[in-house]
């Protein structure tokens, strides 16, 4: 008798998707009442879908976001109709539900709606947030310094038509702003993050940086050293860096191995480096670069560190620019993270959707991310 269950339901109907999902993701559960129940609904008027396949589960405890696509029954399904559902049976776990939203403040604005927070019971915070009225980014890095030790995993929703058409469950009500989520004690829970990238060219340090402009790099001009690293390389991993060049910060000076949080190299100005997130002099930074090889090896890897037990679930949060975009036929395309992540943790359920941006915790402080496949395990 399992204690985790998914399903996919894929057409146009989406009530009758939602209704297919949730009869899939209940039968492992053989007559037993889930205690959490999670959805996620691709199509152009998600919000009747989701409440029908919440209210269907009879779980206690819901939540849920509209989707640019979802990830259910073994598939990943992107820019179609769809409903996908999963299911978990959490016995002696505390589950507590949270609706946050923005407040004006003077010159500032506040985030209300989280409740107190159990330091250090509380294992894991999911997180689901419209992109156009929450501001994830500052949330999740504020939440890193306020609430030390306790991740934060999800995703970015998808609002078809811009802002007001995001749609967001918890508890089975709707909601069309802010975020929504649940803090989980008790279930073993833990988070893992797959970034997506490998490590070209040695580790370099900052010698000279101004918020996100990268000015120098060992002592040499920023971009003048990236030119001279990447003329180094074999032409194949020359070939790769032209099309998907990274940056990786080390998440942390005083270790030996470093973590690197990766981001964005967005442009040049002049012979400095304009990247995703703020550099200082005298951090590390390595290059990193991105294609479906290195992808399918880094997830791989993160999930051969934390070995799963058979039967167990987990909630996946994929990016939508991976799903078929980055991974071709030859490596599954839309289904290449849920089949990875099954088959690495040897789970029963793995759920979830493709978000517009990724949350989870790197060298133990939760980031938004872009290009990663972010989950919260259950054993």
């Amino acid at each position: 008798m399992g204690r985790f269950g998914d399903g996919i339901g894929v057409s146009s109907d989406l009530i009758g998707a939602a209704e297919t999902a949730v009869a899939a993701a209940l039968a492992p559960l053989h007559g037993r009442t889930p205690d959490l129940a999670v959805v996620f609904v691709c199509g152009d008027d998600p919000a009747a879908a989701g409440e029908r396949a919440l209210k269907l589960t009879g779980a206690t405890t819901t939540l849920g976001c509209s989707a640019g696509g979802v990830i259910g029954g073994g598939a990943g399904v992107e820019a179609t109709s769809a409903v996908s559902v999963w299911v978990a049976v959490l016995p002696g776990a505390a589950l507590r539900t949270f609706h946050l939203e923005v407040m004006p403040s003077e010159d500032k604005v506040a985030v209300v709606g989280m409740p107190e927070v159990a330091q250090p019971a509380d294992e894991v915070a999911v997180l689901l947030a419209d992109p156009f009225s929450f501001p994830v980014e500052g949330f999740v890095a504020q939440a890193g310094a306020t609430l030390p030790g306790l991740p934060f995993v999800g995703g970015v929703a998808h609002g078809a038509s811009g802002p007001g058409s995001t749609r967001l469950w918890v508890d089975g009500r709707s909601v069309d702003r802010g975020a929504v989520g649940v803090l989980i004690d008790g279930a073993s829970a833990r988070p893992l993050v797959s970034q997506g990238c490998r490590p070209i060219g040695p580790a370099m340090t900052v010698t000279a940086a101004a918020g996100n402009v990268l000015h120098s790099l060992a002592g040499m001009p920023a971009l003048d050293k990236v030119r001279r690293v990447l003329e180094t390389l074999p032409p194949p991993e020359q070939a790769m860096a032209s099309s998907g060049l990274q940056i990786g910060i080390a998440a942390d000076e005083y270790t030996d191995e470093h973590d690197y949080l990766v981001r964005a190299i967005i442009g040049s100005e002049g012979t400095a480096l304009v990247v995703g997130d703020r550099v200082q002099q005298g951090q590390t930074v390595r290059l990193q670069v991105r294609d479906a090889e290195a992808a399918d090896a880094d997830l791989r890897t993160a999930l051969a560190r934390c070995p799963g037990q058979p039967g167990g679930g987990a909630l996946l949060f994929s990016c939508n620019g991976r799903g078929a975009t980055l991974f071709g036929p030859s490596y599954g395309g839309a289904s290449h993270d849920v089949t990875a992540v099954r088959d690495g943790l040897a789970a029963d359920a793995v759920a979830g959707f493709f978000a517009g941006g990724e949350i989870g915790p790197v060298a133990g402080r939760s980031h938004l991310h872009g290009f990663t496949a972010s989950m919260v395990i259950f054993p």
